[in-house]
Parts: structure tokens; C-alpha cells; sequence
């Protein structure tokens, strides 16, 4: 067995096998502290961990998201948004929301397992969905949300070689993120942060 397949194996033990209880405002510290205290609940959303199957090995699905978008333009991202109404709940929306942006089809995917949720700076409350994906078709980005995909090999995710610091100054304060550099793209922030947990986990390094 090669080492992805028997991290595949391993996650779903480490995984909570249901969606985490969104814990109450009092319990909620952001990963940044904003200049003024929020004046709204936090807004749930979701992400997708998608480890997509590949005859080379296991790799981590990103997006870079469209230079026109209001909000994070350009940044690289995994598949994700707010969840809606309609969504059974944060699982369903990651799903949803891989098919909006990226045509990825619910049916090749197999949920693994969730992940703690996240609070950020931004006031979202975000439940990373981890799934393992064989993709039936090529990943078609979105234009109107998208730019485009790519996939970093798992084995780098894994490795803590590739990691370093991200630095940014938010109303005169200093904050940082972990960061990963691959083939062009500079993953920081929230998504750096979300895949340094998930290697952590992956590897048996983080408690839930």
C-alpha cells in the first residue's frame, strides 16, 4: 500500500464522522483580530478538501479566484462558500458549491470526514469538508467565480518542508499565516492555515 492510499485510510479515523456543532459567539476567537467588534452573528460556510485520485498519486485541490470577485480577488482557495438554506447541511454545501465553481460532480466524490470549524477576521464560521474524489471529467473552472484550478501532489501537502511564514499588516499590526509556494501559485491566510490543519491531522500530529 503506498503511503497516500494509507493516509486515505487513516483519515477517516481521525476525521469527526459528522459535521461539528457550531459552537455559540462566546467560544469564538478569529483567527485576526478585526478593528471593530462584529455586529452580526457569524456567517456559516464550508470548504472542500478534495484529494483527488490520480494514477501518479493523491493530490489537494485549489482554486485561484477570479480577479473581478469583490471579495479575497485572485487569492487561492478551496472550493467553498456560504452554506444556504437549502443545503442539508455544511457537507452538501461544500458539494454544491465544487460543482458551482469548478463542475466537480457530487456523485465522484465520497465524503471522509470534517474537520473542526474555522472563525476568520472576515466573520465566517468555515467547516472544512474533507473527500476523496475520482473525477469522471477534467475540472472546469467557473469564469464568473474562478480563473482557474490547480492540484498540488498530496506528498507535498504532507511534507513540512513546505511550509513557511506569510506576513501581511492589518491596520497597522503585523499578522501571520503559514504558506505554501507551488508552481506559481502562493497559497497563504485562511486556505494555508485550513491545509497545514489538515496535514497536522492527516498525520496523526492534532487532536481534534
Amino acid at each position: 500500500m503506498s503511503l497516500d492510499a494509507s493516509v486515505i485510510d487513516q483519515l477517516a479515523a481521525r476525521l469527526l464522522a459528522a459535521p461539528p456543532a457550531l459552537p455559540g459567539g462566546e467560544q469564538l476567537v478569529p483567527d485576526w483580530l478585526p478593528e471593530r467588534a462584529f455586529d452580526r452573528p457569524p456567517v456559516p460556510a464550508a470548504v472542500l478538501i478534495a484529494l483527488i485520485r490520480r494514477p501518479e498519486g493523491y493530490t489537494v485541490l485549489y482554486t485561484e479566484r477570479s480577479p473581478d470577485l469583490r471579495a479575497h480577488s485572485g487569492q487561492v482557495a478551496f472550493p467553498g462558500g456560504k452554506v444556504d438554506a437549502s443545503d442539508a447541511d455544511v457537507g452538501a454545501a461544500a458539494l454544491r458549491e465544487a460543482y458551482e465553481e469548478v463542475g466537480m460532480r457530487r456523485q465522484d466524490a465520497r465524503i471522509l470526514g470534517f474537520m473542526p470549524t474555522y472563525f476568520t477576521g472576515t466573520n465566517y464560521l468555515i467547516t472544512p469538508v474533507v473527500a476523496e474524489v475520482a473525477p469522471s471529467g477534467p475540472f472546469v473552472p467557473n469564469p464568473g467565480e474562478v480563473h482557474s484550478v490547480f492540484e498540488v501532489p498530496l506528498q507535498r501537502i504532507l511534507d513540512t518542508e513546505s511550509y513557511g511564514r506569510f506576513r501581511i499588516k492589518r491596520n497597522g499590526r503585523e499578522h501571520s499565516t503559514w504558506q505554501i509556494d507551488h508552481d506559481g501559485h502562493t497559497i497563504w491566510g485562511i486556505t494555508a492555515n485550513l491545509t497545514r490543519q489538515f496535514r497536522d491531522l492527516a498525520l496523526g500530529e492534532a487532536a481534534l
